[in-house]
């Protein structure tokens, strides 16, 4: 069992790290600098026709000294070389695939207040920048169903608590006129924790950062099902670039947890008439939970 759990995680994060190539892509992002590499000596590259002699073993790795080296001189009048100082780095840690999926920490967490605990602070994305709270979930932790958003707006920011806004009240509705059951009942989370600035769509790097987080939720809840409202968390679960308009009211599977996509409430508020579409999708999960 364990063997199968390692294979599924590592199959996990190379998807992960595909998809996140992939979105990069099409953002219009070619290739990635490469670092220089230092020289043996510290002093510069050597050139490409040494480089070759030395792999082939017909140059010494140490440097040749003159036979007649001029002496220095040292010059008391000589101005000393001032320090050059080091690069600004900034306070925000860019994410780097795969960590937090390998991280011991991470792997080692058992309840979602100590999830919460390891995200502490969190810098990992440029997202900390304007932020106000971290908005990491709320609900039953043991919830037979849990919903997924795409990320907290302005109010969610304000109060730390994820629909609460506009849309929040008309999710709801859905929830307790529709499916006759409590907010209390269920978990509701989203895929990136902090808000984006102006509420534009989560980044790629952005997503990437904050995902792991959002599976390890997932993990510690284990739903019967998820609803992904909107087109980030849809795609972002389900591994896919499939519009949600294809997506929702067919039933697919996030690592072995039945996931109905549908539209998300703030879009609702747009387009009222579509209302109809997301009461079908509700409908299908209420009959999978037998409530219908």
């Amino acid at each position: 069992m364990e063997a199968d759990s390692t294979r599924e995680l590592l199959l996990q994060i190379t998807e992960s790290v595909r998809w996140y190539m992939e979105s990069l892509q099409e953002g219009g992002v070619t290739g990635f600098p490469r670092a220089a590499t230092p020289s043996q000596g510290g002093t510069g590259e050597r050139g490409n026709g040494e480089t070759e002699k030395l792999r082939r073993g017909e140059m010494s790795a140490t440097p040749r000294v003159s036979e007649s080296p001029s002496p220095q001189v040292s010059s008391p009048s000589a101005p000393r070389p001032q320090s050059v100082p080091p690069p600004t780095v900034s306070s925000v840690v860019a994410p780097q695939a795969g960590d937090l999926f390998l991280a011991p920490t991470l792997q080692t967490v058992k309840t979602l207040e100590e999830l919460r605990a390891e995200i502490g602070d969190c810098r990992r994305c440029k997202l900390c920048q304007g932020r106000t709270k971290i908005v990491f979930g709320v609900g039953n932790p043991r919830a037979e169903l849990v919903f997924v958003g795409e990320g907290p707006g302005r109010d969610e920011d304000l109060k730390g608590e994820p629909f609460v806004g506009r849309a929040g009240q008309l999710l709801t509705e859905i929830i307790t006129k529709g499916m006759k059951m409590r907010r209390e009942e269920i978990y509701i989370a989203n895929v990136v924790k902090c808000r984006p600035p102006e509420n534009r769509n989560p980044e790629p790097d952005e997503i990437a950062a904050c995902e792991p987080f959002l599976v390890k939720q997932l993990d510690l809840i284990k739903p019967r099902i998820i609803v992904a409202l909107g087109t980030f968390a849809a795609q972002t679960l389900l591994k896919t670039k499939t519009p949600i308009s294809r997506l929702r009211g067919v039933w697919h599977t996030y690592q072995g947890i039945k996931l109905m996509p549908t539209l998300h409430p703030a879009y609702l508020l747009r387009n009222p008439n579509d209302k109809r579409l997301v009461w079908q999708d509700i409908q299908a999960v209420l009959r999978e939970m037998g409530r219908l």
